[in-house]
């Protein structure tokens, strides 16, 4: 058996995040559990032809890990993948970051107060448990009639098959998301044709940006100051995009018709452009960047069907607008399941598991700690995510809310943090109160912010990252339960193995 003080499960940006933040703060006894054979979360798994971030580079970066050397405005998925793979090497993580080690499960001992977590291999002893599992990591697939019948290949975005050949193929898509946006322009270069399912259209902006020169990389690179304030630039232009996103009507008023000057600009036929244009409040749903679908949506190529994917038989397709298709290849690119996380069943607390504590949709006190899971933290979870700027910054300030929490444990005589179920309630009024008013409530739209069996808001921070920093260095510790005196037989204050 080993025994660490915390175990961070998940090595995307959340995890690598957590792991240098706690280093840093010279919290050197940790793990970092890793299902996969490498690091990189979302940019890992996703490996679509396009596949990019719509978060500027140099601010979809870690603080503490700065990076010159960007090669776009918008980072394509294998240089993100390859720069965390150079964060894991930076942070010098070595044996403590174990690849292929999933948690199969995770138990609180009360009466040890440590997490007992099980790999399938040499059971692990954890005093505080960090799940940074990310919030897309499994793919949603919608129940389609007879969509086990396809006859070709068969595939989810996320999950992209590399062997199969889309050169001449009739491909259809469904989805018309933020992957279905950069998938399908790639496709149109390839396949003989595409067809192209759309349940509901986004609001689309231009995405601008291109290659960063290699001056300018080298220049950022020898100017430290530099990349500094533009990352601080990035970072406060990301911050003014809340007030439309989140239905400031000016703003908003202003965004829209920047979002229909360029779908005009790009599709000349109206019908087609009337097919395009959402009907609902603007921010509703995660308002997509791009200057390469929609004409690739009006090439003659592709074929725009403006109703979802009702049934499969074999190879004929059939949309709910009753028109049938033929497909050689499908691609889902149907999003994920993201407000009911796949970890919560796995995680086991005083009184339950976390899926039972949350089957209402996920609650929280500062997005990061949860009433009736003593010592556990959850990184990219309730309300923590962003449709303004990047997520990174969130995983960040979630980090340091961690270390901040683990000194107060350790002043504590029996090293346990019990969130009040009163302050946990509290938090969630003030996430509903904060959303109430916004688009992504009342907007008219269907989005994957807010949780299906509560039309609560359980994704999405309705604030800005300052807000955010602010409720979070804000907390003094009234936020957990006071110190209970320790159980005779619990386990040393330092580690063994």
């Amino acid at each position: 058996m080993t025994t660490i003080d915390v175990a961070i499960v998940g090595a995307g940006f959340a995890g690598l995040a957590m792991a240098g933040a706690l280093r840093r703060a010279g919290r050197d006894d940790l793990v970092v559990l890793e299902r996969a054979g490498d690091v990189g979360g979302t940019w890992r798994d996703n490996t679509y032809p396009g596949v990019a971030c719509d978060v500027p580079a140099h601010l979809y970066s870690l603080a503490a890990h700065p990076n010159a050397h960007w090669s776009s405005t918008f980072a394509p998925g294998r240089e993100i993948q390859a720069y965390l793979q150079d964060v894991t090497t930076r942070e010098g993580l070595g044996d403590r970051l174990r690849l292929r080690t999933p948690m199969l499960g995770a138990e609180w001992d009360a009466a040890d107060a440590v997490w007992r977590i099980d790999t399938g291999a040499e059971p692990l002893v954890a005093r505080s448990l960090v799940l940074a599992c990310g919030r897309l990591t499994e793919p949603h697939v919608p129940a389609i009639d007879g969509l086990e019948s396809f006859e070709g290949p068969l595939f989810h975005s996320a999950r992209w098959d590399h062997d199969v050949d889309l050169t001449g193929k009739r491909v259809a898509v469904v989805g018309t998301g933020a992957s279905a946006v950069q998938l399908v322009p790639e496709l149109a270069r390839h396949a003989a044709h595409v067809t192209l399912f759309q349940r509901t259209p986004a609001w689309i902006v231009p995405r601008g940006g291109g290659e960063i020169p290699l001056a300018e990389r080298e220049r950022l690179s020898e100017s430290p100051g530099d990349l500094a304030r533009l990352r601080a630039e990035l970072h406060a232009e990301g911050e003014e995009r809340f007030a439309s996103r989140s239905g400031d009507v000016a703003a908003s008023a202003s965004a829209r018709a920047a979002a229909i000057a360029h779908l005009h600009a790009q599709v000349s036929d109206p019908a087609l452009r009337a097919a395009l244009t959402p009907d609902y409040a603007f921010g509703c749903k995660r308002v997509l960047l791009s200057d390469a679908f929609y004409p690739a949506v009006a090439s003659e190529v592709v074929t725009l069907e403006p109703t979802a994917l009702t049934a499969v038989d074999g190879s004929t397709l059939t949309a709910a607008s009753g028109e049938r298709y033929e497909a050689d290849i499908l691609v889902l690119a149907t999003g994920f399941a993201s407000t009911q996380q796949p970890y919560a069943d796995l995680v086991r607390g005083d009184d339950g598991t976390l899926a039972e504590h949350w089957s209402e949709g996920m609650t929280s006190f500062g997005s990061t700690v949860v009433a009736g899971f003593p010592n556990l933290f959850v990184l990219n979870g309730p309300n923590a995510s962003l449709g303004h700027n990047s997520a990174v910054l969130m995983a960040e300030e979630q980090a340091a809310y961690v270390v901040h929490a683990l000194a107060e444990r350790d002043r504590r005589p029996d090293r346990t943090l019990r969130v009040r179920p009163e302050a946990e309630a509290a938090y969630t009024e003030e996430i509903a109160a904060a959303a109430a008013s916004t688009p992504w409530l009342t907007g008219g739209c269907r989005n994957w912010y807010v949780d299906d069996r509560s039309g609560r808001l359980t994704l999405l921070w309705p604030g800005t990252v300052q807000a955010f920093h602010e409720r979070l260095t804000g907390s003094d510790g009234s936020e957990f339960e006071p110190a209970r005196t320790p159980v005779t037989g619990s386990l040393p204050t330092h580690p063994h193995g």
